[in-house]
């Protein structure tokens, strides 16, 4: 028995025959068409990320397999979610709302990397990875949604692998991430406010000293790289 694999990067439920799958697979003599169909069907949870995709074929029987890597949950929440990072204080600065049947969604996506034993389980790590990036799950934040999940208040949605939401819950949900990020935008600036005042009243100090110092005020990093750059080692 002769196998070949096929590894290709290709944009969640868009496979083609075009480069670079088609001409990949045209020596293995398989129905291309059809490997392309089935791609495209086990990736099309993931419209609109890159997938790394693995054919294995065996050239004698011309049977496949196909196997999806599948992006980190981080990248999974920010696609459900709609935002392009978590916070930078995640534990007190919040930047998106999810609803249980979103955790279970990329829950199922990842379900072969999780370590989880049930579903339960693996929907648990993935709110795991939400408290760690400042996302709040079903309105609460995630500590008090895990104990909603071990009390079995959402088994029937997990259970049922319950996924889709309605057009009023999607609205809810975007109607509480507008809110607040509009709250995220104003404690950014006075994050900001406060750390340039405290760089005014220590203009002399080195560079190292003026990080530590926004650092002890836990003015989140991002705002301490924009004003206090690494790589500036003197600036006064």
């Amino acid at each position: 028995m002769a196998n070949t694999t096929v590894e290709v990067l290709i944009e969640g439920g868009k496979a083609t025959a075009a480069p670079p799958l088609g001409p990949a697979l045209g020596p293995t003599g398989l129905n291309i068409g059809q490997v392309v169909a089935d791609i495209n069907k086990k990736t099309a949870e993931f419209k609109g990320m890159q997938v790394p995709v693995k054919v294995i074929a065996d050239l004698d029987t011309k049977e496949y397999k196909i196997t999806i890597g599948t992006p980190p949950a981080s990248a999974l929440i920010k696609q459900e979610s709609g935002v392009q990072k978590g916070s930078g204080k995640p534990q007190s600065d919040f930047v998106a709302d999810l609803a249980i049947e979103q955790l279970i969604k990329i829950a199922k996506m990842k379900e072969d990397a999780l370590s989880g034993k049930t579903m339960k389980d693996k929907v648990k790590e993935i709110a795991g990875t939400c408290r760690s990036m400042g996302v709040k799950v079903e309105g609460k934040i995630v500590e008090e949604t895990i104990k909603d999940i071990n009390a079995g208040k959402f088994d029937k949605e997990i259970l049922s692998g319950k996924t889709e939401l309605t057009a009023e819950e999607m609205k809810e949900l975007a109607e509480e991430k507008k809110a607040m990020q509009a709250d995220l935008e104003a404690k950014r600036s006075q994050y900001e406010s406060q750390a340039k005042k405290v760089l005014e009243e220590i203009k002399d100090k080195t560079s190292d000293e003026k990080r530590k110092a926004l650092g002890d005020l836990k003015i989140p990093e991002e705002i301490i790289n924009k004003l206090v750059p690494k790589d500036d080692k003197k600036k006064k």
